[in-house]
């Protein structure tokens, strides 16, 4: 009796050692991914690109609308009521998303669109490889381009950057927007991503 109570403990302790074990590789295995996504990121690096980005984050001008911006912001501050009720922060988003998309020679449309696929708005989003606010900006480029202290939840810096880099893949794809799309999203070649934005696009943020 007293060898089968000891061969019962030694099989519960064996079970939870495995168990433990297990945890252990699984929570390694994780890291371990999250560490090639980032790496992933990281190798969109390249001179011009940093370059782009330090001059759009310096640059202080000011900034004039291309149409009736009166009427746009009404009608996208009327889309966007669900994913941000607060009305004050819709319109801030939304001027910043209009100004930011004409500085970089897009169309704010696809920026909101790209904006919902990417955080549904959610201006302190934290994916798991670590890319921050509204566009989703990967920390990093705040050390690349020398402003270590800029804060990529505010909604202006932000914008700015996603669309520097946006615009920067367009041009490198020769205004293919399915490449550069995939570009943004670390996925190249992929259809996934792209098709999700188009959507968006197609039936939420259409132009007027």
């Amino acid at each position: 009796m007293i060898l089968l109570t000891i061969f019962r403990n030694c099989n519960y302790l064996y079970g939870l050692f495995f168990c433990l074990v297990t945890a252990s590789f699984s929570i390694y295995a994780d890291d371990a991914l999250i560490e090639a996504e980032q790496a992933q990121y990281r190798t969109r690096v390249d001179a011009q690109l940093k370059h782009l980005l330090k001059q759009a984050v310096e640059d202080t001008s000011g900034f004039t609308d291309r149409f009736d911006a009166e009427v746009w912001l009404l009608d996208m501050s009327t889309r966007m009521t669900r994913q941000v009720p607060d009305p004050q922060e819709r319109m801030e988003i939304l001027k910043h998303v209009h100004r930011e998309a004409s500085r970089a020679g897009l169309k704010p449309e696809l920026v909101l669109s790209i904006i919902q696929v990417e955080s549904n708005f959610k201006r302190y989003a934290i994916s798991r490889v670590g890319a921050r606010g509204l566009m989703q900006i990967m920390p990093f480029w705040l050390k690349e381009i020398g402003h270590p202290d800029d804060n990529l939840f505010d909604i202006k810096t932000n914008l700015r950057f996603g669309c520097t880099i946006l615009s920067y893949y367009l041009n490198i794809e020769k205004g293919n927007q399915f490449r550069a799309l995939g570009r943004y999203n670390g996925s190249l070649g992929k259809s996934r991503y792209p098709r999700k934005v188009k959507k968006a696009m197609r039936n939420r943020w259409y132009e007027q």
